[in-house]
């Protein structure tokens, strides 16, 4: 286990009460699918631009689209509308949407693949911690994948945010009626899942996943926290723990 302690001070969490997982790419693969699904839009606009082309003018009509649309792949399908729109010059066919409404609905209809060592280390915690699910995205399609993963019953709570910010950790916090440092924040992004954590006081751990959206990559060396730690692998977030009681 590879863990960062910041200053060279060894933090304790004895005061932690709550573990809080992100839900896409920490319990569960997505990333790889909006990947796929990029590649398989680039294929059905092949005809009016090169693929880095598309990909560019995607990214950047997503990011236009967030405060609008949020996160999750309905905001995804009709960002690919809307850019398919822009790079055929409102010539696309009718076959050509429907290919993006299939993909769309291929994404929806996918099963959920936990990610290794999930399901052993929730067994581990639960009844130890109050554990949360802390996600953004799109409220139907996270609910169904949440009900699939069969990981409902080890979570106290399950907080699907429009966004992933300061405010929206702490609305988490009073609902939960706990204080910042007895709170401790696992996921994939430095972005949505450590920083806004860090600066409201709580704890937060990084583990990557091997894809990562543009819009949410960062440098890990840009967080300076004795609170964030960076892991490896979602186990060691028990070994973590663990040796804090030593």
């Amino acid at each position: 286990m590879v863990v960062e302690e910041k200053k060279g001070k060894r933090m304790s969490l004895n005061e932690v009460k709550v573990i809080a997982f992100d839900a896409d790419d920490t319990l569960w693969e997505n990333e790889n699918f909006f990947r796929d699904a990029e590649h398989q839009f680039c294929k059905v606009m092949a005809e009016y631009e090169a693929e880095e082309e598309v990909m560019k003018k995607l990214f950047r009509t997503e990011i236009q689209n967030l405060e609008l649309y949020g996160y999750g792949v309905k905001a995804f399908i009709l960002s690919l509308m809307e850019t398919a729109l822009e790079i055929s010059n409102r010539k696309v066919r009718p076959e050509q949407i429907e290919g993006i409404i299939e993909i769309g609905k291929s994404m929806l209809m996918k099963d959920v693949i936990l990610l290794d060592g999930i399901v052993d280390l929730l067994d581990k915690l639960y009844g130890k911690y109050r554990l949360v699910v802390a996600t953004k995205g799109d409220l139907l399609d996270q609910e169904r994948k949440l009900k699939k993963s069969g990981l409902r019953k080890y979570f106290h709570h399950i907080e699907i945010m429009t966004h992933k910010r300061e405010e929206n950790y702490q609305e988490l916090l009073n609902h939960l009626d706990i204080p910042a440092e007895q709170f401790f924040m696992v996921g994939n992004s430095l972005k949505s899942d450590v920083l806004p954590v860090i600066d409201l006081g709580g704890y937060a751990a990084h583990i990557p996943y091997y894809t990562t959206w543009l819009y949410e990559q960062m440098d890990p060396e840009d967080i300076k926290s004795d609170r964030f730690f960076e892991l490896k692998q979602i186990h060691d977030v028990l070994d973590l723990f663990e040796k804090t009681k030593e």
